[in-house]
């Protein structure tokens, strides 16, 4: 099955999904991240369930620190949250961004945000840009047709090659209450 819906409503086309399929549970990971890691997301969910909380993820933006890479973004939620922020989101951010509504007011939601080791929060792994892209494209080339399984594989490469990284060090990333400018003109 394809739903779609509003190019800028993506809450809406989750909550639409998520309500024909009698989810209980939404796991939100994006298409522009290649590193995503299937460890990652685990530890995610089961975060989420061992505190029993409505929202869980492994990067909020401030108060909260991000220590996981920009691209291994994972967001659980349960079913009830979601229909709630659907119900109640008006903000257009909020309603591009899917979760901005679980986690902006504290004590809105039971939160709970895991963290990496260290902080890698400062590292860029997503592909947003044609900066982005290069980047990528450079540091799979450095695995020479073995990709990696772990972003646990990924990191000391990225940390060996300071010329990959240059290659979009100086994409600034968008806050979560950023959202295109074209909201509600689709």
């Amino acid at each position: 099955d394809c739903f779609r819906g509003s190019l800028f409503d993506v809450l809406d086309r989750f909550y639409q999904t998520a309500r024909a399929y009698h989810a209980d549970v939404i796991v939100r990971i994006t298409a522009d991240c290649p590193l995503i890691d299937p460890l990652v997301i685990d530890r995610t969910v089961e975060a989420f369930f061992a505190h029993q909380v409505d929202f869980a993820a492994n990067r909020l933006p401030p108060p909260w620190k991000r220590t996981f890479p920009i691209g291994l973004d994972t967001e659980v939620c349960t079913f009830a949250a979601l229909e709630r922020a659907w119900r109640e989101a008006d903000q257009p951010h909020e309603r591009e961004h899917v979760m901005p509504y679980l986690y902006e007011e504290e004590g809105r939601f039971k939160v709970h945000v895991i963290h990496a080791g260290q902080d890698y929060g400062n590292l860029r792994w997503t592909v947003d840009t044609p900066e982005d892209l290069t980047a990528m494209r450079a540091l799979f080339a450095l695995f020479q047709n073995h990709p990696p399984l772990s972003w646990l594989e990924v990191l000391p490469v990225w940390l060996q090659h300071p010329e990959v990284q240059s290659l979009n060090a100086g994409v600034q990333h968008h806050w979560f209450n950023e959202y295109d400018e074209r909201f509600g003109n689709d």
